[in-house]
């Protein structure tokens, strides 16, 4: 599955998952925010669009159109790269564990924790970034939006 050159890949697919991956997931933390403070509080809608919804297109964006978010990222060698799969693999892990937490009404701790595991996997991503020097705006955004989800998480788990 390797490809004969790095022009053989666009980063436009990607680019297009990334910016959707932003746009659901901001969506699902400013509802996250909303729905922790009503009686009861809930995380139900916000799981579904920030974790599930975001964890879905990063494995897309990761996984599927690997290629693309190689050439994005700057990381494309002309070949596969069996960590961005894996990683795409990670995403959509904690997306379906999201999924079946909603699903069959796990609560809050549940889906608090899914918000948790999303947001330490990303402030990681941000440490990592750094380490590889692949840019400090890359990173402050990686880091700032891992932060985010772990408060929200963190949120959850205490209104349970």
């Amino acid at each position: 599955m390797a490809s004969s050159s790095s022009s053989a890949a666009s980063p436009r697919a990607s680019r297009f998952l990334m910016i959707a991956t932003y746009v659901v997931s901001v969506a699902g933390l400013v509802l996250a925010f909303i729905t922790l403070s009503q009686d009861p509080p809930s995380l139900a809608w916000a799981t579904l669009l920030t974790v599930v919804g975001g964890g879905a297109l990063s494995f897309v964006r990761h996984a599927v159109t690997h290629r693309s978010d190689a050439v994005r990222l700057g990381w494309d060698y002309g070949t596969t790269n069996a960590f961005q799969i894996e990683a795409g693999v990670a995403n959509g892990a904690w997306a379906l564990v999201g999924l079946v937490a909603v699903v069959l009404g796990w609560g809050l701790v549940a889906e608090g924790t899914v918000f948790l595991v999303f947001g330490v996997y990303m402030i990681g991503a941000a440490i990592v970034q750094l380490i590889l020097k692949r840019g400090v705006a890359m990173s402050i955004a990686s880091a700032t939006f891992g932060i985010v989800l772990c408060i929200v998480g963190w949120l959850g788990v205490a209104a349970a």
